[in-house]
């Protein structure tokens, strides 16, 4: 019961992330999940939005060696692909009604 608590009162809590190849889009299994030291907080600008979903469906193949790695939020993980995510923390958050960056209304008017 204590955890559930802390979980509902844990206002401003990261939501699950995993850090991702947003080059590496394969369409039947979404991004290739790379080790999070590759996934810098604050570098490499901003990502925002759902994401590219762009990739050439090599199946993580790169051609320059380098990882184009962002966090990727709230998403169906399977082995090591995740999908139906968000590059968006804010989304994420959101997304799973907890955090605090909502209006706080449930409307009704």
């Amino acid at each position: 019961m204590g955890v559930l608590a802390a979980t509902l009162t844990s206002c401003g809590s990261d939501p699950d992330r995993r850090c991702v190849d947003r080059d590496s889009y394969d369409g039947f299994r979404g991004y290739r999940i790379v080790a999070d030291k590759n996934c810098k907080t604050g570098s490499q600008g901003s990502s925002v939005g759902k994401g590219r979903k762009t990739g050439t469906g090599s199946h993580g193949g790169r051609t320059s060696g380098r990882t184009d790695a962002a966090w990727y939020y709230d998403a169906d993980v399977d082995g090591r692909y995740a999908d139906d995510g968000t590059f968006s923390r804010s989304e994420a958050v959101d997304r799973d009604g907890f955090g605090c960056s909502g209006d706080g209304g449930s409307g009704g008017g």
